[in-house]
């Protein structure tokens, strides 16, 4: 079978930059997460309003609010995002990004549960294989951690029901980015009004700190480009093996570069979660390969 390569090239790439998101958020530990949240939002709405005005689609995103029940959903899709920045961003600059990995790992069978709960579809037997061994390495890591591992839980969770409403509402990353910023914009611009007339915020405290507050748009926005630019291209199959690469990233950060702990214990609970992602990786190509689900586009 002929894969796209352009497409498995912006796959692979914005995958990669959400992986390396853990290297990024530490410079900026001086500021809170939500400060940081707060300027990744604004800085994202104003990168992405340029890139929509460029491509002539601003006044069709903003025509989309006004649209029956659009802005509700678009609401609770910026609440959840917000929850999801805030706990990975605490996560990474708290010595928690091995558990940050965890969550993202376990969110493909967060999918698959919202599915069969809410969507009533059926699990293969390799899906139900999956559950069943993960929740198995779900409960060594909770004796491991001797708590319930909770900002993988809320990560998983929270980025799990935000990609539920998004699919309901069928907007292109980037557009749905834009709206969604935007609706919370009065909040978060606010916050970072409060603090700076507090003399407590860090925007212009220094012009590297003030760079890399702008910077958290751009980092948010080009993966998103990129994704929209594979998804185009390869297979939906394709985009679901991708979507592992940036926890292993992330992982890998936590383990050899942050020097997080992890006891034996530990390393057989993310033992069993993987056996059971490579049972759901397994399903994908199958189902991938069973049906025509390609979508191509020329270069």
């Amino acid at each position: 079978m002929h894969y796209n390569k352009t497409g498995i090239f912006f796959g692979i790439a914005a995958n990669t930059l959400w992986g390396l998101f853990p290297l990024y958020w530490p410079l900026l530990k001086e500021a809170s997460a939500l400060e940081i949240v707060s300027h990744r939002a604004v800085w994202s709405l104003v990168f992405c309003a340029i890139i929509l005005a460029f491509n002539k689609k601003l006044i069709y995103t903003l025509k989309l609010l006004s649209k029956n029940g659009v802005a509700i959903r678009l609401t609770f899709a910026a609440a959840l995002i917000s929850v999801n920045w805030i706990v990975y961003i605490w996560a990474v600059n708290h010595q928690h990004v091995v558990e940050a990995a965890l969550g993202y790992y376990i969110n493909p069978l967060v999918m698959i549960a919202f599915g069969t709960l809410f969507l009533h579809e059926k699990l293969s037997r390799l899906q139900w294989f999956a559950i069943a061994i993960a929740a198995i390495g779900a409960v060594v890591l909770t004796i491991d951690y001797g708590r319930l591992p909770w900002v993988a839980i809320a990560l998983a969770t929270s980025w799990g029901t935000y990609g539920f409403v998004k699919k309901k509402l069928g907007l292109e990353s980037m557009m749905g980015l834009a709206l969604e910023t935007l609706i919370a914009l009065p909040f978060y611009a606010g916050y970072i009004i409060f603090l700076q007339t507090k003399g407590e915020g860090q925007l212009g405290s220094s012009l590297h700190m003030t760079l890399l507050l702008m910077g958290a748009g751009i980092v948010t926005a080009i993966p998103l480009l990129l994704f929209n630019g594979a998804a185009n291209r390869v297979p939906y199959s394709l985009m679901g093996l991708f979507q592992y690469i940036t926890p292993t990233l992330t992982f890998a950060i936590g383990v050899w570069l942050r020097h997080e702990e992890m006891p034996t214990a530990r390393w057989i609970g993310f033992f069993v979660i993987w056996i059971a992602l490579i049972a759901l990786a397994i399903d994908l190509v199958k189902s991938g390969s069973s049906t025509n689900n390609r979508v191509t586009q020329a270069d």
